[in-house]
């Protein structure tokens, strides 16, 4: 089974919500034969294999917000393509800016599908994946995207970056519920002792919805929650800080934007609160942190961060030196980078697998469909997709998670492979 991490693809969706917060963001999937055979390595030497990158790059959120996972991604082809391609053929990247709606979304999918004729979609990273359906439809595989919304429990030839057991026949999840485990609350009680978490959102109903699901997941691995509210307009963390050091809590999770995260960092520092961990989410995991968290250096050295990759500092392993080695030319570094790598690594496995008898889409989908544990080179916690009726129970659940420490960056806390806990499901809507 996928080893998930606590209501990933909810969290995925909260954080980029809460970037954009105050601006405006049933039946079985009909079959089609649209593209189900479309090759683009057709036999002619040096045939270029076409795909497709969908970022919302100029959207509300901003430039950077999204981008990672398509920077990996053309640097794992870039590098590809150095050593000879797949069989010969060179990987031809096609990318479109959704501008981060609906209707751009439909468009890129259109000209990608349609016009350029990719043989796959990979590391897609949309905020309003509209087009998802039609994808879908075409029997394009999507692989290795960002579950942003509920598009990747949602339909078939759709594989998030992060894994699905969902029936995925288009219906979200099961009966438009998703499950999501409770394994990060799980291992700061077994690892730190933490028994107390605050939960900190705005009076924002996309912010207050993630702070229940939060609190939800707490609760039910025994937690003291403290909830703590603020005003979107006029936050005041600083009554938030005093009231956190007054309840003495050990994690500090929230709900707000990356902007009011740095604001509550400060205001913790002021008011002198020290707590085991101020968890972060994936996003987050980026080498901008010594900028983000300038004026709070108690706290900014209290971040950690936990997810289903291997941490991108982690240059001891020979995966992870090969991204970095292949993307110091980047200005910044991430997570979702590692990502998007990752992404483009799966895409290759799979075109290799088909490249004797033509890379069509149906065999590069069937590839990632057929995938049971795969890591990407040991990048990923096990992805898998299943189709189960009925929605798990409990389940074995893996995480990756990091510390920032000053002159360090983020120190890796224990192997992802091994930092695993069986954990109950719970469900959740988006």
């Amino acid at each position: 089974m996928p080893r998930r991490r606590l209501f990933r693809a909810a969290e995925a969706a909260a954080a980029v919500l809460l970037l954009v917060v105050g601006t405006a963001c049933g039946s079985r999937l009909p079959e089609s034969d649209f593209g189900h055979g479309e090759r683009t390595a057709p036999g002619q030497d040096g045939a270029p294999i076409r795909v497709g990158i969908i970022t919302s790059v100029t959207s509300p959120v901003g430039g950077n917000a999204f981008t990672g996972p398509r920077d990996g991604a053309k640097a794992y082809f870039e590098r590809l393509n150095a050593r000879g391609g797949v069989d010969g053929h060179r990987v031809e990247v096609r990318e479109c800016d959704d501008g981060g709606s609906g209707v751009g979304n439909n468009a890129c999918v259109h000209r990608l599908i349609d016009e350029d004729k990719v043989v796959a979609l990979v590391a897609t990273t949309a905020l309003d994946y509209a087009g998802a359906s039609r994808v879908s439809r075409a029997r394009v595989p999507d692989i290795g995207g960002q579950p942003i919304g509920s598009a990747y429990d949602t339909w078939p030839h759709l594989y998030g970056v992060y894994g699905s057991l969902a029936p995925r026949e288009g219906t979200t999840g099961w009966g438009g519920n998703q499950y999501g485990g409770t394994e990060v609350y799980r291992y700061f009680k077994r690892e730190h002792g933490a028994r107390t978490a605050a939960v900190v959102s705005y009076n924002q109903a996309a912010s207050a919805a993630y702070a229940r699901l939060v609190e939800q997941g707490l609760k039910a691995e025994g937690y003291e929650v403290v909830t703590e509210q603020v005003d979107f307009a006029l936050p005041n963390f600083r009554a938030v800080a005093a009231d956190l050091r007054e309840q003495g809590v050990d994690l500090v999770f929230d709900a707000v934007d990356s902007h009011g995260n740095a604001k509550l960092c400060e205001a913790m520092d002021r008011a002198g609160v020290q707590v085991t961990a101020k968890v972060t989410n994936v996003q987050n995991w980026t080498s901008t942190v010594p900028d983000d968290y300038k004026d709070a250096p108690r706290c900014r050295n209290a971040l950690w961060a936990t997810g289903s990759s291997r941490n991108y500092e982690d240059t001891g392993n020979a995966a992870v030196r090969e991204f970095r080695d292949a993307t110091k030319g980047l200005k910044t570094h991430s997570q979702w980078q590692l990502e998007g790598w990752a992404a483009a690594m799966w895409f290759t496995d799979a075109a290799k697998s088909c490249a004797a008898r033509g890379i069509t889409r149906a065999c590069v989908d069937a590839f990632v469909n057929r995938s049971r544990g795969y890591t990407a080179d040991g990048l990923l916690v096990p992805v898998t997709f299943e189709r189960l009726a009925d929605p798990p129970a409990s389940r074995r659940a893996c995480l990756s998670v990091a510390r920032w420490e000053d002159g360090r960056g983020w120190v890796s806390q224990g192997d992802m492979d091994s930092t695993c806990f069986d954990v109950p499901q719970l469900p959740y809507r988006q």
